[in-house]
């Protein structure tokens, strides 16, 4: 824990904060200052300042409860959509020096404007960027291994979401 983060704080009950989901790892927190109500954040309970620093089978986990928080918006508070985003990083917009997933539930004409004009790349350019990051990418996947994904299958967290939940009837709805 780092004494002068916030989220470190809320993690340690330093700072009051309504409680979505808990485990061992991870903390789902309401955002006081959300976008739209509902708004959560889920950050994992050890310090990590970006996305790179934490480790990969909790970053599994992270987005895993994220994708379940997003649920549980659609099927409590009739949302239409959610955004799930990570700002990494200062220039990405990150404030809060702590990992952390904003999961923003989202309602037709709600007003959050999350886009950016889009940039014409030239050929070249898209060619040097895409020699630049294959080479960057030849090792992707090699810190994977066996116990690595038993070990994250084992610790599979358990459903926040009832037998009944949204999803689940979405899917059958599926043709």
């Amino acid at each position: 824990m780092k004494e002068d983060c916030i989220l470190c704080q809320i993690i340690e009950g330093k700072i009051p904060s309504e409680k979505v989901y808990e485990d061992e790892y991870i903390l789902a927190v309401l955002d006081i200052n959300g976008a739209n109500p509902g708004h959560t954040f889920v950050i994992p309970k050890e310090h990590y300042t970006i996305l790179e620093q934490v480790p990969d089978f909790l970053v599994g986990k992270l987005f895993s409860i994220a994708n379940r928080v997003s649920s549980c918006l659609f099927e409590s508070l009739s949302m239409h959509g959610t955004n799930l985003l990570v700002a990494n990083g200062i220039p990405a917009g990150q404030i809060a020096a702590h990992f952390m997933i904003n999961v923003v539930p989202r309602n037709e004409n709600d007003g959050i404007n999350i886009t950016w004009q889009p940039r014409k790349v030239s050929e070249e350019e898209m060619s040097t960027v895409e020699i630049q990051l294959k080479e960057a990418a030849k090792n992707i996947g090699g810190f994977e291994t066996k116990g690595d994904a038993e070990q994250v299958k084992a610790e599979e967290p358990q459903s926040i979401a009832g037998e009944d939940s949204y999803l689940l009837r979405q899917i059958s709805r599926i043709p």
